[in-house]
């Protein structure tokens, strides 16, 4: 008797996920810790992550294109809703568990969720912009470093490690061999190599119908176990890179904004991957 997948392919589940089922079973036996089905898409929810990642891109693109010195991070916010909206697209992180803005601005020691404000980019300033797009209930996610004109060469470098950092933990994913704490070594290493420290209180994400989902994705290497890499995960890599202490803090002026303890320079890239039978694709950057 034939019997729907239980991806929501609505294909049989034997031409469907059956084998894959079964391959998840032997590696289960040999000590690994498996995904659960809801970290796995099907090519219909790939499909719609992709539409919204179209949109979350173009919108990277547009900034990077307009981004300058003397306008204001609430400059930024403006662009991101004029563009999200323009495009078919919505703002995840707008009223997300009270967040009062459309997109992330991280300036220089502000190590993640800046809020867009009256803050006047800077000669010399690095930023970190972090936008989530939603697309008919599927969402996208991806941040960029930005450079303000004369940067100093130890900023620039931090710019250039943290990308670096990213592109390492993205060589650590490999299908049915790897696991999420391979991606987090991988991070560490390179960073602690250049005299770096990683923020260890944020982490990558699932991403699909909803901004944050499993599995947790550890930019450091974890005391825990932590589940096998296979085809059709969807998840960030976005690795937060400290010049100095990775130690941090919530500043005083709001309820989001984290800065370093030390005051020194942070640098974040994200991007969203889709795994693949023989490796990932960037799906969102």
């Amino acid at each position: 008797m034939k019997r729907k997948c239980w991806c929501g392919s609505q294909l049989d589940y034997h031409d469907c996920h059956e084998a894959f089922d079964k391959k998840l079973k032997q590696y289960k036996k040999h000590g690994y810790l498996i995904p659960n089905h809801k970290m796995i898409k099907n090519e219909k929810q790939i499909k719609a992550i992709k539409r919204a990642a179209v949109v979350n891109n173009g919108l990277l693109d547009y900034i990077e294109e307009h981004i300058q010195i003397g306008m204001t991070t609430q400059d930024i916010d403006d662009m991101a809703v004029a563009y999200t909206s323009s495009h078919g697209g919505y703002s995840a992180d707008l009223n997300y568990e009270g967040y009062p803005k459309s997109i992330c601005t991280s300036v220089n020691d502000e190590v993640c969720h800046g809020i867009p404000r009256d803050y006047v980019l800077q000669d010399g300033d690095i930023i970190n912009v972090d936008a989530t797009t939603g697309v008919n209930g599927y969402y996208a996610d991806a941040s960029r470093m930005f450079m303000l004109g004369h940067v100093s060469e130890e900023a620039q470098r931090l710019v250039k490690v943290t990308k670096e950092c990213l592109e390492e933990g993205m060589k650590a994913v490999k299908p049915w061999e790897s696991t999420i704490a391979d991606i987090g070594t991988a991070i560490e290493k390179h960073a602690h190599a250049n005299g770096y420290s990683v923020v260890e209180e944020f982490c990558g994400h699932g991403i699909g119908k909803a901004m944050h989902e499993d599995p947790y994705v550890y930019h450091y290497t974890p005391k825990e176990k932590t589940v096998l890499i296979v085809p059709g995960m969807v998840f960030t890599i976005e690795p937060m890179i400290n010049q100095g202490t990775r130690h941090i803090h919530l500043g005083t002026d709001n309820d989001w904004t984290v800065y370093t303890d030390d005051g020194k320079l942070s640098a974040q890239w994200e991007h969203t991957l889709l795994v693949t039978e023989d490796g990932i694709e960037i799906i969102s950057k």
